[in-house]
C-alpha cells in the first residue's frame, strides 16, 4: 500500500456502536449478592458463617413456631397432643394458651358489654346490641383517625377536629359516665384561651399565660364537678361506667403509652425552652425538675404515684391510680424529651436566631416559625427513641399492681391449667410490642427522608 493511500484512511468512527446489556454478574440479584455478600475473601467467609448461624437459629425456631398445638385447654393436654403427634414435647410450642386467653391479654378484665341501669344506652349481656369490646375497639379506631392528620401532611385537614376532640373522647369511651364531664373539662381550655386573649391586650404575654393557666386550673378543680353534675341532672346523657381496676392487658399499655407520648412532647418543648430562658426563676425550676426526674428511676416514681401520693392528698380524696401513673410517666418522658430537644436547639447555628431577630419577629414567633421546626427535625431520632422507650416502660406498672400484659401473663401462668407455660406468652407479648415499636421506628425514617433538605 502506498503512502498516499495510507494517509487518506480515517481512524475515527463516524457511527455509534449499539448498546449492549451489562453482564448478568453485575446487575440484578446476582450483582447485588456479588457486591454485598461475596465481594472479597473475608466478606465471603463472613457471609457463609452468617448463613450457617441463621440456619442454625431458624432450624430451632421455625419448628417450634409451626409444629405447635393450638387446640388445647391446658398445658397437660398440649403435651399429650405433642407426644401423640411428634412423639416428644421438646421443640414444639403450645399456642393453645394464646387462643384460650387472648382476649384477657388484650383487654384485661374490661367488661365486654358494660351495662348500668343509669346509662342511657348499653344493655346487659343477655340483651346486648353492640359487638363485644365495642368501646375500646372504637377508641382504637378513633385513635388511628386522630393520628393520621398529625403524621401525614396529605391527610384531610378536617380530621384535625377529631384530633382536637380525641383527648376528651378517649376517657369518656373507656371509663364511661356522664358526657358532661369531658365537655366541661374541654370548656376549661376554652376559658383559658379567652382569658389569655383578654389579658394579653392590656398586659404582657407572661401575665396573660399565668392568668390563663390559673383560671383553667380553678375551673377544673372547683367547677367541673358541680357544673357537670347539674347538667347531668337536667339532661342525663352518658354510658355505663367502668372502674379502673378492670383495665388491663395490652389495652392498658396502649392507653398509658399514647397519653405519655402525646403529652410529653409539648411539655418537653416548653421545658427545653425554659432551660434556655433568661428568666432566673423559670430556668431554675426547669433545670431542677429535669435533673431530678432524670436522676430517679421510673419505678421509684411509680411507687410514689401508687403509695406515697395519697399521704399528701386531703383525706377522702379519690385520685385514680391509672391517672396518677399517667402523670408520672408523662413527667418522666417530658424530662428526657426536654434534653433531646435542647440538643436540637444547641445544634442550630447562631445565624438562625440572628435571622429571626432581623425579621422583626418576637420570641414566640421566632420559635414557632424558624427555630423550633429546625430543632425538631434535627431531634427526630432522639424523640422517637424516647417514645419507644416510654412505650416499653409501660410494662413496669405490673410492679405496682396494675394488670398490664406482663402482669396478666404472670396471672395466667399461676392458673393450674397453664402452670408451667412460659415462652409462648412472652413471645406473643414481645411480638405485640415489636409491631408498635417497629412502626414508630419506620415512621421516623420516613419522616427523616421527607424532611431532608441537604445534599443526599
Amino acid at each position: 500500500m502506498s503512502d498516499t493511500h495510507a494517509e487518506t484512511v480515517t481512524f475515527v468512527r463516524d457511527t455509534m456502536l449499539p448498546e449492549k446489556e451489562p453482564p448478568l454478574s453485575t446487575v440484578g440479584a446476582i450483582g447485588w449478592v456479588r457486591d454485598n455478600l461475596f465481594s472479597g475473601v473475608l466478606n465471603s467467609i463472613l457471609t457463609i458463617l452468617s448463613l450457617g448461624f441463621i440456619y442454625y437459629v431458624l432450624s430451632g425456631i421455625l419448628p417450634w413456631v409451626f409444629q405447635s398445638v393450638w387446640n388445647a385447654d391446658s398445658l397437660t393436654e398440649c403435651r399429650e397432643i405433642m407426644v401423640a403427634t411428634w412423639g416428644d414435647t421438646h421443640g414444639h410450642a403450645c399456642w393453645g394458651v394464646i387462643k384460650d386467653r387472648w382476649l384477657q391479654l388484650f383487654y384485661g378484665f374490661y367488661p365486654p358489654y358494660p351495662a348500668h341501669p343509669d346509662a342511657n344506652f348499653g344493655s346487659a349481656p343477655d340483651g346486648h346490641w353492640w359487638p363485644a369490646y365495642f368501646r375500646p375497639n372504637l377508641a382504637l379506631i378513633l385513635l388511628i383517625g386522630a393520628m393520621i392528620p398529625v403524621l401525614f401532611s396529605g391527610a384531610p385537614r378536617k380530621l384535625l377536629y377529631l384530633t382536637a376532640a380525641y383527648p376528651f373522647i378517649l376517657p369518656w369511651l373507656l371509663w364511661g359516665g356522664s358526657v358532661w364531664v369531658p365537655l366541661m373539662v374541654a370548656a376549661g381550655f376554652a376559658i383559658g384561651y379567652f382569658a389569655y386573649v383578654l389579658v394579653d391586650r392590656s398586659m404582657s404575654s407572661l401575665m396573660a399565660t399565668i392568668a390563663a393557666v390559673l383560671l383553667a386550673i380553678l375551673w377544673w378543680v372547683f367547677a367541673v364537678g358541680p357544673v357537670s353534675g347539674a347538667l347531668h341532672s337536667i339532661l342525663n346523657i352518658g354510658i355505663a361506667p367502668v372502674q379502673s381496676r378492670e383495665f388491663g392487658g395490652y389495652m392498658l399499655a396502649i392507653i398509658l403509652g399514647v397519653v405519655a407520648i402525646g403529652c410529653s412532647l409539648p411539655l418537653g418543648i416548653l421545658m427545653a425552652l425554659g432551660r434556655q430562658s433568661d428568666l432566673f426563676i423559670v430556668k431554675t425550676l426547669c433545670v431542677g425538675f429535669i435533673e431530678f426526674i432524670r436522676g430517679v428511676p421510673l419505678i421509684t416514681l411509680l411507687f410514689v404515684a401508687s403509695l406515697l401520693l395519697n399521704y399528701f392528698l386531703p383525706p377522702g380524696t379519690n385520685f385514680d391510680l391509672i391517672l396518677r401513673v399517667m402523670i408520672m410517666m408523662t413527667l418522666f418522658a417530658a424530662a428526657y424529651m426536654a434534653e433531646v430537644i435542647r440538643g436540637g436547639l444547641a445544634a442550630l447555628p447562631k445565624g438562625q436566631y440572628e435571622g429571626a431577630d432581623s425579621l422583626g419577629l418576637n420570641y414566640w414567633q421566632a420559635q414557632r416559625l424558624i427555630i423550633m421546626p429546625q430543632a425538631l427535625k434535627i431531634s427526630i431520632p432522639g424523640i422517637v427513641n424516647t417514645f419507644i422507650g416510654i412505650f416499653k416502660d409501660t410494662t413496669l406498672v405490673s410492679i405496682i399492681g396494675l394488670f398490664d400484659v406482663i402482669g396478666l401473663a404472670s396471672a395466667i401462668r399461676a392458673d393450674t391449667a397453664w402452670n408451667g407455660i412460659y415462652w409462648e406468652l412472652f413471645a406473643f407479648i414481645g411480638a405485640l410490642f415489636f409491631v408498635v415499636c417497629f412502626s414508630m421506628s419506620r415512621y421516623s425514617m420516613y419522616l427523616e427522608r421527607k424532611l431532608r433538605t441537604g445534599h443526599r
